[in-house]
């Protein structure tokens, strides 16, 4: 109790210190590195714990902001490379030829949504860890205060790999497991990956969180449930997606299927990213009424620089980041996304309530080009 105590006043003190400021002109980033250096290595229990009391202060304060002012976006998405090692079935998210975008480039698309006030940034794919200079990007995002996250297949996790993650400040990392054994569908199966997670309950000092899914052809429901139990034996949370069609919509499920569901969201703990409860209509074919925030709190930012409402709906508004103004959120923000009522993306559903309560959307704002969204094959 001394020793956390101690912890504690250690880390008060250095929040009130000049560098808690995290000012762009010092790039100091207070990062799990910094946290680390305060606990001895031989309590890494502790540490995490400490870790993630300061995620949790951060996000309060992020959400916080969120209430007060709509002008700024939440989330982003940005790709660094569009090339995947694996080719499942259900994504259209990937090919297998893209050459990572320059790390320069990277580095002038934070940089442009930090000047935005974006509070998180997630990397994704394709797959990341495929992108050579990936630490440098998250370090980066550090630097310039945001939130920095990570969605990856897991196949290229290793215990250095993991721990260089730690070293620039990842705070967080998502991994999809689709099944317990590989299929025709997807290979990303816990058969496949245990060994990896073991690693990440080994090494990570950031937050793990492994996604199940049910739909979209996953052969065997039940392995959700296998999977999940799995994730919350090694201390990660759990969460169960519904997957999207080809189109990302509406894919009812099945009676087995949505008794799997209901069991897996019994298993979720409580926190931002468990904000999912749109997908019980979706369980049962229901449409979601909801005021989709994409465009302003959520940007999806292709490798090719260009801002889409999100994964499923590149081509809108398709302007280049650097060009995107608090114009272009405000006109988003009320402009409402006729592919709303069967959206399936979470994210998106997940950083529009913020706003679910105030400022209603119409049909169509100028310089939108939502009457005829079409989905991407």
């Amino acid at each position: 109790m001394r020793l956390a105590a101690n912890s504690a006043v250690a880390i008060r003190r250095a929040k009130l210190s000049d560098q808690w400021q995290n000012r762009e002109h010092s790039g100091f980033v207070w990062s799990n590195r910094t946290i680390a250096k305060l606990m001895p290595l031989s309590r890494p229990i502790l540490r995490r714990r400490m870790l993630a009391l300061h995620r949790n202060l951060r996000g309060a304060r992020m959400i916080a902001r969120a209430f007060i002012s709509t002008d700024h976006p939440l989330l982003a998405h940005i790709i660094p490379i569009r090339r995947c090692n694996l080719a499942c079935e259900y994504c259209n998210e990937y090919d297998d030829f893209s050459k990572p975008v320059p790390t320069e480039t990277m580095f002038e698309r934070v940089d442009k949504l930090a000047e935005l006030g974006t509070s998180v940034i997630t990397i994704s794919g394709g797959e990341p860890l495929l992108h050579p200079d990936l630490d440098e990007i998250i370090r980066r995002i550090r630097q310039r205060g945001m939130i920095a996250g990570l969605i990856t297949n897991g196949y290229l996790l290793v215990a250095d790999r993991i721990q260089r993650l730690n070293r620039v400040g990842l705070e967080w990392l998502q991994i999809s497991i689709d099944n317990v054994t590989p299929d025709d569908v997807s290979k990303k199966s816990l058969k496949v990956l245990d060994k990896k997670l073991e690693l990440l309950a080994e090494h990570a000092d950031f937050h793990v969180n492994i996604n199940s899914v049910v739909g979209g052809g996953v052969c065997n429901p039940q392995d959700a449930l296998t999977i999940g139990k799995r994730a919350v034996a090694l201390g990660f949370s759990s969460t169960i997606g519904i997957i999207h069609d080809g189109s990302g919509q509406l894919q009812p499920l099945a009676e087995e299927e949505r008794h799997v569901y209901h069991e897996m969201k019994e298993m979720e703990k409580s926190s931002f990213t468990r904000i999912n409860g749109f997908q019980d209509n979706i369980a049962q074919g229901r449409p979601n009424q909801w005021r989709c925030r994409a465009g302003a709190r959520y940007l999806y930012i292709c490798e090719n620089g260009l801002v889409h409402y999100c994964s499923q709906q590149r081509g809108y508004p398709g302007i280049p980041l650097q060009k995107y103004t608090v114009h272009d959120i405000r006109r988003e923000y009320v402009t409402e996304k006729s592919c709303a009522p069967h959206c399936t993306v979470s994210c998106v559903h997940q950083v529009s309530i913020f706003d679910s309560w105030r400022a209603p959307q119409h049909a169509e704002q100028s310089g939108s080009a939502t009457r005829d969204l079409v989905q991407i094959e």
